[in-house]
């Protein structure tokens, strides 16, 4: 008798497991015709920075791959469809004692069991400030950081990577808490994180893609089984979102070394149906898989021409 038949033993379902994004990835584009897989960033040794000082003193750092809202680039709220109008190419910084809004309709986030809603499952600046104030950390830096999600690592090593570091450097950071949202933005972070790393300041990456960031390898991830899009917390639930938080402030003191991978015992639901849903190419007909071929020809060439000119702006 097979081990999953014993009578008396309540099995999870083989599907209730974390997402395999790469692999998801790497069968939709295909099945959408575009040939040439994307070659993940890989690396076997992990820089590492312990805590120079006990984290009720560290000064700490929000770095988000969410882009600020732009009023005239077209739908971005929730339940906005992928939109390469709102894509950012350039890192910016914002002041953390102000509220933003910052959406992530420009990414693949899970579209479809998440409302995007609700900025603070994505970007936890609030839930940081709560932190400060009880003495779990030293203060919050006074800017937190935009990095484009950008599917050349070699832009994201040699200038995102040095002016994020240059910029926590100006604000005397000690920690930087990572939050990517969709497939590529947990490359890019996680290269962000690597970088920081590598240069005295510890990070943790807070990622719904274990995959993508175990196989970068980073110093710290705090894993959330949730949807991307979520990786700070279940939307409008503060109380998810304070533990999610509390588990990955924990793991930047007790991570003996690097790639030490830190699970949140949070379920998004009962239910693990969701993890079937995303990208999955045998879950959409033919005439589906048509349609949103166009829809991302369309959608990457207004891209495009946003990055372009985004490029000759900064040259000039």
């Amino acid at each position: 008798m097979e081990p999953n038949s014993d009578k008396g033993i309540d099995f999870a379902p083989e599907h209730d497991q974390p997402v395999r994004y790469m692999q998801r990835t790497r069968e939709w584009y295909l099945a959408l015709g575009y040939g040439n897989p994307y070659v993940w960033a890989h690396y076997l040794d992990v820089p590492f920075q312990p805590l120079k000082k006990p984290l009720p003193e560290c000064r700490v750092a929000v770095i988000t791959t969410a882009a600020p809202y732009q009023p005239d680039k077209g739908p971005q709220g929730p339940g906005a469809p992928y939109n390469g109008a709102a894509k950012f190419y350039n890192t910016y910084s914002g002041d953390s004692a102000n509220e933003h809004d910052l959406r992530v309709a420009h990414v693949g986030i899970d579209r479809v069991h998440t409302s995007m809603k609700d900025s603070r499952a994505w970007f936890p600046l609030a839930a940081i400030r709560k932190a400060a104030a009880a003495g779990q950390i030293g203060d919050v830096a006074p800017r937190f950081h935009g990095v484009p999600t950008n599917r050349s690592q070699r832009h994201t090593l040699s200038v995102d990577g040095p002016e994020v570091l240059a910029r926590c450097q100006n604000d005397k950071v000690d920690v930087a808490v990572l939050v990517p949202n969709c497939p590529i933005c947990h490359q890019t972070l996680c290269l962000i994180a690597r970088h920081l790393e590598q240069n005295g300041i510890s990070t943790v990456v807070m990622g719904c893609a274990k995959d993508i960031a175990e196989y970068c390898g980073v110093p710290r991830l705090l894993f959330s089984d949730f949807p991307l899009g979520n990786a700070a917390g279940r939307p409008e639930d503060s109380e998810s979102q304070r533990q999610t938080l509390d588990l990955a402030l924990s793991l930047l003191e007790t991570a003996p070394g690097p790639r030490t991978t830190l699970q949140n015992p949070q379920r998004w639901s009962d239910d693990a149906d969701w993890k079937l849903d995303y990208s999955n190419i045998e879950r959409i007909s033919e005439d589906e898989v048509a349609r949103l071929r166009a829809e991302t020809d369309r959608e990457k060439e207004k891209a495009r021409k946003i990055r372009e000119a985004t490029l000759t702006t900064k040259k000039g």
